[in-house]
């Protein structure tokens, strides 16, 4: 029976000869039935050969499925003029391409890059840069307040102070993060990203700072021959302070962002001798500098997750 079922080669004649062996009338079930007659080492004598007649069966039907599974693979054809599946690669987010291209200049620079927490306490989002509880200039940004009386952070000028609690003078530094403010429109949101530079040397002055703004923009922008407009302006943590706008495809100014002199009271509420050390700060909106450099005209779409204008804007 054994060599019987190896020269089987089709399934059919496989299954025809498992039927006559273990079928209602067959030879091995005839002999199983005869088992009570029989003494103890003769019924497992025939429990032995079922069970290796039934193991030798499977073995068998496996061999011939396989071999009729590659037979039938080797008469198909593998048309290897089909079209390649669409690829969805991914890409980054003009914001994060932005970023890699700011960080990376001002690194070069020598600007080394700070963060700090998204939850402020009062003294490092207003006191500490010169704007006590009393002072006019809180009424300019629409803040969210907690109820602990921390605030979602509306400036990265925070990090300015951290840097300086921690690392005192001379440093060079810039912050970058999230910011909060109740504002929402084409060109503003609650939440938006700002990157700010802060330079405190001896003898540091506004020169340093006009040069190092024009000569970052410039390779931003790759835009050779920039033309800048400094306007006068305030902020309570800069004396003086100034606006700086560019001149947008030869047309029209565009305000940039602010910048100044450091004032002395914020360097005094740093541990920062102003008598010895000065220098000078600026900051913009790097979603800003991202949606002229990539042509955006929405800041709101930046954040909507729809993965289809990321396409439909080339990235």
């Amino acid at each position: 029976m054994q060599e019987q079922i190896k020269k089987i080669n089709t399934l059919e004649e496989l299954q025809a000869l498992y039927t006559a062996t273990f079928g209602k009338n067959g030879t091995m079930t005839a002999r199983l039935k005869e088992m009570k007659n029989m003494d103890n080492d003769a019924r497992a004598a025939i429990n032995r050969e079922n069970v290796e007649l039934r193991e030798l069966f499977k073995i068998r039907q496996a061999e011939l499925e396989n071999a009729a599974m590659m037979a039938g693979l080797q008469k198909q054809k593998l048309d290897v003029s089909l079209n390649k599946e669409p690829e969805n690669a991914g890409t980054l987010h003009p914001i994060t391409r932005s970023l890699v291209d700011i960080a990376g200049i001002l690194e070069s620079f020598g600007y080394e890059m700070w963060t700090g927490p998204e939850i402020e306490d009062d003294w490092h989002n207003f006191t500490a840069l010169n704007t006590p509880e009393y002072h006019p200039a809180r009424d300019m940004q629409d803040t969210f307040f907690l109820e602990n009386g921390n605030v979602m952070r509306t400036q990265t000028s925070a990090i300015q102070i951290r840097s300086m609690e921690k690392k005192g003078a001379p440093i060079k530094m810039f912050g970058i993060g999230a910011t909060y403010r109740k504002e929402m429109d084409a060109t503003h949101g609650p939440m938006f990203h700002q990157i700010e530079g802060l330079y405190i040397d001896k003898n540091v002055t506004m020169a340093d700072l006009i040069g190092d703004v024009k000569e970052f923009l410039k390779r931003f922008f790759n835009i050779n021959d920039l033309e800048l407009r400094i306007r006068p302006s305030y902020f309570p943590f800069t004396e003086p302070s100034i606006e700086i706008d560019m001149k947008w495809q030869g047309k029209k100014w565009l305000e940039l962002m602010g910048a100044g002199m450091v004032h002395p009271n914020v360097l005094r509420n740093c541990n920062i001798n102003p008598e010895e050390y000065q220098g000078f700060a600026f900051g913009f909106g790097w979603d800003r500098l991202a949606m002229l450099k990539y042509g955006l005209n929405d800041l709101r779409k930046m954040f909507d997750g729809d993965v289809r204008w990321l396409k439909n804007a080339g990235f």
